[in-house]
């Protein structure tokens, strides 16, 4: 959604944040590989290999403020988008969010947020 307003490195460092939160809880399920996909395109990034990078590394490359509210929300779409959250996920999405420096009160206003978006995703079409 806003990830083409990241800078180059940025949007490196945000496929490797994503590849390491879809595969976190040790397989890469059917609704996160689309994501997946999606975000290499809207990045332009469809040949990027993904590294392996380690969480902190990844995260120090986010330094403004808008940055970081992107990759929180785009990451909470992620998590969210099969329905399941793993314990693994939800650890890594504290990291994050202490990283960032995010209170629980903005957390929970991106959570709240992400959930809402995917709910009027999944909300039926009237003919």
């Amino acid at each position: 959604m806003f990830l083409t307003k990241l800078q180059q490195e940025e949007k490196e460092a945000f496929l490797e944040l994503a590849y390491l939160m879809a595969t976190i809880d040790g397989k890469f399920s059917v609704f996160e590989n689309p994501v997946i996909a999606k975000y290499k395109e809207e990045m332009d990034l469809e040949d990027y290999k993904i590294k392996g990078l380690a969480i902190d590394d990844i995260l120090k490359v986010f330094k403004e403020e808008r940055s970081k509210h992107i990759v929180l929300t785009e990451i909470l779409r992620l998590v969210y988008s099969d329905g399941i959250v793993h314990e693994n996920e939800l650890e890594s999405i504290t990291l994050i969010k202490e990283h960032f420096g995010f209170d629980a009160n903005k957390y929970a206003n991106f959570k709240d947020w992400i959930e809402g978006i995917k709910e009027l995703a999944n909300y039926p079409e009237h003919e």
